[in-house]
């Protein structure tokens, strides 16, 4: 007997008892997304390798270590896409999306990374994007964390997570503290973790995001970003800070949050969590202003964040109760000569009359006691009954499963004003 075949590790299913709430989600982000005046767009899952390249940056560890790239039959490099951004401007551009006018994007959708699978963190993950482009200003930053905000209120999420935000300041700010954070960090490199003492000469400001202890030791003498912002960038990051505290969104500023990927500058921000454990982030964004000119556009500012849904989908089911889907409405079930044919029917006029309706039809047969234990515990309102006489009579017994009232039999030409009554 063959082996069975198996999802890809890190790759999983997911199934019915689960993706109910995943659309619950979703729609919350879609209706919120298009209530701040995004508007959904939907690239492909591969990509050019340059694109992420050249967007990313070769030296940041999605590139060197985490991308899914393979060689085409043409051959070309290609790769399964590891975040949204870079494709999002790629198409912007591609399409005239951004010439003379700006665009606010939304897309959902998997990315891919290879790294060690594990809990809210895997190889095939899920994230739901927001790409403000053309927007110079830091009132478009702030109405992204205002926009996230809503969404954690919707959810039910506002007290799980807080929210963290930085400035990375403009190339000018960063090229001059890049210089003294190496020169101090140089003095310390024996103390530092491998990965820091890698990063020391290609990319130093990733060690500040380090969760090494040794190496976060090291970084309490370091010196602070905020001391080298020019003024351009500290008006900009208070302005973000004076509007998020006259719309009551409280923060916290954390001088080591820097993200991950190298075309970010002024504003990165993280809504983080201690519910998950390690894996503390649900989303993250920032300002991006050179990436739509180094993908080959004018320059042109820009500001996104993304939303990591398998983190979202665990935050809602271990401290929320959210225990399974919602329930049936109403439930038809029956036995006898045509009782299939006209439980089809019946449910057909239901759905016309309320699309808004679950309806479950029970029609594998059995016998009463044991249809009425499924109708209990699908948590419907009503049960329509067709036994042999109601089949006989073009009639339907009305059952409330949930109120103290008594079982009616009416004609199912009017069973739906019955229900709507």
């Amino acid at each position: 007997m063959s082996a069975s075949v198996k999802a890809i590790r890190g790759m999983g299913d997911l199934l019915p008892e689960h993706t109910w709430l995943w659309q619950h989600i979703e729609q919350v982000l879609m209706t919120t997304a298009q209530a701040y005046g995004f508007s959904e767009i939907r690239m492909p899952l591969v990509e050019q390798t340059a694109l992420y390249t050249r967007a990313i940056g070769e030296v940041t560890d999605i590139v060197e270590k985490e991308m899914y790239s393979f060689t085409d039959r043409g051959g070309d490099s290609l790769s399964l896409r590891p975040e949204g951004t870079a494709g999002c401007v790629r198409a912007a551009l591609e399409h005239g999306l951004l010439h003379h006018q700006t665009a606010k994007l939304f897309y959902s959708g998997p990315m891919f990374r290879y790294e060690r699978p594990q809990k809210g963190r895997y190889r095939q993950f899920h994230q739901f994007g927001f790409e403000a482009l053309g927007f110079p200003d830091p009132y478009t930053d702030a109405e992204l964390m205002l926009l996230s905000a809503r969404i954690w209120q919707q959810l039910g999420l506002s007290s799980l997570v807080r929210l963290e935000i930085n400035s990375l300041g403009n190339s000018d700010c960063r090229q001059r503290y890049r210089m003294a954070l190496v020169a101090y960090l140089q003095q310390h490199q024996g103390d530092l973790d491998a990965d820091s003492q890698r990063r020391l000469l290609t990319n130093p400001l990733r060690i500040l995001d380090s969760k090494d202890p040794g190496t976060r030791a090291v970084l309490q003498g370091a010196p602070q970003l905020d001391q080298y912002l020019e003024a351009d960038s500290q008006w900009h990051l208070r302005e973000i800070q004076a509007c998020l505290t006259n719309a009551g969104v409280s923060y916290q500023m954390n001088p080591h949050l820097v993200r991950g990927l190298d075309y970010y500058n002024h504003t990165v921000f993280e809504w983080v969590t201690e519910a998950l454990g390690a894996q503390g982030t649900v989303c993250a964004g920032g300002r991006y202003d050179g990436l739509v000119a180094q993908l080959g556009g004018e320059t042109t500012p820009a500001v996104g964040m993304a939303l990591g849904m398998e983190r979202l989908v665990l935050l809602m089911q271990q401290h929320l109760n959210h225990q399974g889907p919602p329930a049936a409405d109403l439930i038809i079930l029956g036995q006898g000569d045509g009782y299939a044919s006209q439980a089809l029917r019946l449910a057909e006029t239901v759905r016309t009359a309320n699309s808004a309706w679950k309806v479950l039809t029970l029609l594998e047969g059995g016998s009463f006691k044991s249809q009425f234990r499924r109708a209990d515990r699908s948590g419907a309102r009503w049960a329509l009954i067709l036994g042999e006489e109601e089949l006989r009579q073009q009639q339907v017994a009305i059952k409330w499963l949930r109120e103290e009232k008594e079982q009616k039999v009416v004609s199912q030409a009017v069973v739906v004003s019955e229900l709507m009554g």
